[in-house]
């Protein structure tokens, strides 16, 4: 007995299979047995094809955009060239405490009027007053380079 393909159109995620909106090849009985009747897929159609390209063009062009954004705001972080973070200092120009990824955000929507995710900053252990390099995702492509300032109060 052959198995028999059908070409179907996923309707959530499956880890085993695709994305939604992915179009696969599966056995008939899996078709018709389990993804059917979960609602998991659907029969591919030519208007569900349709469908399906017209979506994945609108998701192409929303990924353009986006990092269209990123590139912008990447341009308008690195042309400022003063960001400064004050600090509580003791002896020998020593920082108590530290300079923490929230605080380079805060300074950074402060001076630019953009925010970033402090989760996206990463920063040297700052110990002294001085200069710093910052690096900030914006976009999983687009990363700002920054220096900040690290000045006594």
């Amino acid at each position: 007995m052959s198995k028999k393909n059908v070409s179907v159109v996923l309707r959530q995620d499956i880890p085993s299979l695709g994305k939604s909106g992915d179009v696969v090849d599966v056995t008939s009985g899996y078709a018709r047995n389990y993804l059917f009747p979960r609602s998991l897929a659907s029969r591919t159609t030519a208007g569900v094809l349709k469908t399906v390209e017209l979506r994945r063009q609108q998701e192409e062009q929303r990924l353009k955009d986006e990092k269209a954004l990123a590139e912008s705001r990447k341009t308008a972080l690195e042309t400022i060239n003063r960001y400064v973070v004050k600090a509580t200092v003791g002896e020998g120009e020593q920082i108590f405490g530290t300079i923490t990824a929230q605080d380079v955000a805060d300074v950074v929507e402060s001076v630019s009027g953009i925010a970033v995710d402090r989760r996206g900053i990463t920063l040297d252990d700052v110990k002294k007053t001085g200069v710093y390099p910052v690096s900030i995702r914006l976009h999983s492509e687009v990363t700002a380079t920054i220096r900040i300032q690290v000045t006594p109060e």
